[in-house]
């Protein structure tokens, strides 16, 4: 078996087992540097699963461009979402060390809160249209929930100092994304971003 077939086999397990909410995971993956580059490949892959759902609401949507949608929202939207989320990443490094004082190491907070992203992947159900927001909102509930866990993981921080950092981050990383939904808008739709975030809120 190769390095890489091995690593992708620990990747799926891990994820596998947080989504059943065994979260010793995050435990493995904070002391394991080969974890990082999967980490990252949740992260990417579940924001290209929430760009497959905003896509597939607009090819179900009339008179949306869905070729539009396809390049802005999944393309274009899945990688700035995967880049916005090293900020969510580096704002809580910042409350927890400089804020709090408490330990904490910041490739094991992208190690762990990386795998604490997977739910969001849950944001292709948005394709049901009628439901689109609820779903859309329990994904992202769901990944800021298993993050404040993961924060908890890889560092010395409370439990409330871990959801403080935590919803700083996370409020720094939806508003930033809220802005690039107002960005390249599709029939004034939303922009440049996926998932539930791509639909704009006329900010701008």
């Amino acid at each position: 078996m190769s390095f890489q077939s091995a690593n992708l086999q620990s990747v799926s397990g891990w994820v596998g087992r947080l989504l059943r909410l065994d979260l010793s995971v995050f435990d493995e993956v904070r002391s394991d540097p080969s974890a990082t580059a999967g980490a990252v490949i949740v992260v990417a892959i579940a924001s290209v699963f929430a760009g497959i759902g905003s896509w597939l609401w607009a090819v179900r949507t009339e008179p949306i461009d869905a070729g539009d949608v396809l390049v802005k929202s999944l393309v274009l939207g899945s990688m700035l979402q995967t880049v916005v989320w090293f900020l969510w990443v580096y704002i809580v490094y910042q409350v927890l060390v400089r804020g709090y004082g408490v330990r904490a190491d910041f490739y094991e907070l992208i190690r762990t809160m990386g795998f604490a992203f997977a739910p969001v992947a849950l944001s292709i159900l948005i394709v049901i249209t009628n439901l689109a927001v609820p779903f859309g909102v329990a994904s992202l509930a769901l990944a800021v929930l298993l993050t404040s866990a993961a924060i908890q993981s890889a560092s010395s921080a409370h439990p409330q100092q871990a959801l403080t950092a935590n919803i700083t981050g996370f409020t720094v990383f939806a508003v930033v994304m809220g802005i690039m939904a107002n960005i390249a808008e599709v029939n004034t739709v939303g922009g440049l971003a996926p998932g539930l975030f791509f639909f704009s809120l006329d900010l701008l």
